[in-house]
């Protein structure tokens, strides 16, 4: 019987940017470290600039290296905005769902 890979969801909120960077990155290792799938659910990132974007493009960068599966999920609006902003969307290769305005 074949074993179930270990999974972990890792909840990011506040800024991801310059100043909040070697934070994130942190968890993002140690999320990566301890399981074979992470999910990172970005609904409650309230600001996100080129280095959130970097530490993103990294991350996914090392888990693919690992042979690891890490998915961003539930992007807010300002990680929307920022992705579509540099148009990687495709490069990131997780689903967006577009949240509506009402």
């Amino acid at each position: 019987m074949a074993k179930k890979p270990t999974q972990r969801r890792l909840e990011l909120s506040g800024e991801m940017s310059i100043s909040t960077a070697g934070a994130i990155r942190q968890q993002l290792l140690e999320a990566l470290s301890g399981a074979e799938i992470v999910e990172v659910d970005l609904g409650r990132v309230s600001e996100c600039d080129t280095t959130g974007v970097q530490l993103m493009l990294a991350a996914k960068r090392q888990a693919a290296q690992a042979g690891k599966t890490l998915i961003f999920a539930d992007h807010s609006a300002p990680v929307v905005e920022t992705l579509d902003l540099l148009d990687l969307f495709a490069q990131l290769g997780d689903p967006v769902l577009i949240r509506s305005q009402v």
